[in-house]
């Protein structure tokens, strides 16, 4: 009986052990896969790029077009508004002139169609600024959009995980200039707006 016992006990111990063994061997299969993850796997580059957008805008042709189109355009829109007021200006003077030897009728004639005048060139003068804001924004999308697509077909090639927009007024504090495609993107975007 005791012989058996013990067969029993060693048994036992065994089967414990070799338990303890698998589920140690399984736990440290589960860690290993678990760090695994977290490390990014061998070989791969994270590289960042930036471009300084003042230097872009002084001398990205398209942007120099873009902002003289929108300066034209503001000027424009001041030129009808200043004709406008001095058309205005011109009829208050000769209700001036008039004076005293309008009747009550002219006066209150006089006084409707200053309002309307008023009324007509506060809605031109909202008009015209909307027109205007209007095609400043469809430049400057339009320009943003040549610069996202230029850097799609710029960084095919290139492989840069994150391009990056460096402005002075950004949160960004330091820079390497090993990091800055500027001259590259500038040189890049002239030579295809030349060609449109």
């Amino acid at each position: 009986m005791n012989k058996i016992s013990t067969i029993l006990a060693v048994v036992a111990i065994a089967l414990a052990a070799s338990f303890y063994v698998i589920q140690n061997k399984q736990i440290q299969a589960l860690k290993h896969d678990a760090s695994a993850e977290k490390k990014p796997a061998s070989g791969t580059n994270f590289r960042i790029a930036y471009f300084d957008l003042d230097s872009l805008q002084a001398h990205y042709n398209g942007f120099k077009d873009a902002q003289e189109q929108a300066k034209a355009k503001e000027n424009d829109m001041n030129m009808q508004l200043t004709r406008m007021d001095r058309d205005n200006q011109k009829k208050i003077e000769g209700w001036r002139q008039k004076g005293n030897s309008m009747t009550q009728a002219e006066g209150e004639q006089a006084q409707r169609e200053y309002a309307d005048m008023q009324q007509r060139f506060a809605a031109t003068k909202q008009q015209l600024e909307q027109e205007t804001y209007n095609f400043t924004e469809k430049l400057r999308s339009g320009i943003r959009r040549d610069v996202e697509d230029y850097l799609k077909r710029f960084n095919k090639e290139k492989n840069y995980s994150y391009i990056f927009a460096y402005d002075p007024n950004s949160f960004v504090y330091g820079k390497d200039s090993a990091y800055d495609i500027t001259t590259e993107l500038v040189n890049g975007l002239n030579s295809e707006y030349k060609k449109k």
